[in-house]
This record gives structure tokens, sequence and C-alpha cells, in this order.
């Protein structure tokens, strides 16, 4: 029998990752779940709708490219929510030009994973954004 209190994991952070590759989705979730609450949203719209939602996230992992709004909107919205103001953001995407970086940090950033990508690599990011 565990000593960990039932309540535990309500003190988990929680992670919101928006990525519509429903393999990458899986894959993210699978990894970060070992440490973290994860929430996954498949578009644009939807990431900003769970992100709103009581728990806030600790962090986001957010894809550029997704149906609905893109990455940048979805930045965008959760800048103007007050719970939401500060959460840092981190960029997972395919685009990598010099331009879109720039962009991503515009949109505020904290960091800019680009794809393919080392697990590690990410995992080691979440959790310097979430503060440990």
């Amino acid at each position: 029998m565990s000593n960990t209190p039932k309540n535990a994991t309500s003190r988990r952070k929680r992670v919101l990752v928006a990525e519509d590759d429903p393999a990458i989705a899986a894959l993210l979730q699978r990894a970060l779940t070992k440490e973290y609450d994860v929430v996954v949203a498949e578009d644009g719209p939807t990431a900003v709708a769970k992100a709103a939602l009581e728990p806030y996230p600790e962090v986001v992992l957010l894809d550029i490219m997704m149906p609905g709004i893109d990455g940048f909107g979805v930045a965008d919205r959760l800048r103007m929510m007050p719970p939401l103001k500060r959460v840092p953001i981190l960029f997972i995407t395919a685009r990598d030009a010099p331009m879109d970086v720039v962009k991503g940090i515009q949109h505020g950033a904290r960091s800019y994973i680009t794809k393919p990508f080392k697990l590690d690599d990410v995992l080691n990011k979440v959790r310097k954004a979430a503060g440990g």
C-alpha cells in the first residue's frame, strides 16, 4: 500500500498539449503523464476552451499548424485571459524558418521546438517551464 495521499495527483502540475497529429499527441501525453496531469486538444478552439477550465495549465505545448485557430492565434487568446497571461507556452512545430521562430517569440513563446524533436529535450523544457 502506498503512503501517497489520495489527493496527491490533484497537486500535480497540469500541461495542455495542443497537437492535431494523433500520434504525436499520444507520444507527448504518454511521456508527460509520468510527471504531470495532461490535457490534450486536437485543434485551436478546443485548446482555448480547455485552457480556460480550472485547474488552469501551468505549461502549454502548442503546435502552430492546427485546424480552427492556429497556434499563434491560440497563444494570443491565452494572453488575453488573466489567469493564463503568464503561462509558459512552448511551441512545438514543423515550421523551422527563422521568421517562424521570431513570430513564435513575438506571440509569447518561452521555447520553440521543431519537429522532429527529441523527447528528452521536450521533457526537459517542460520541466524548466513548469518550475522544476
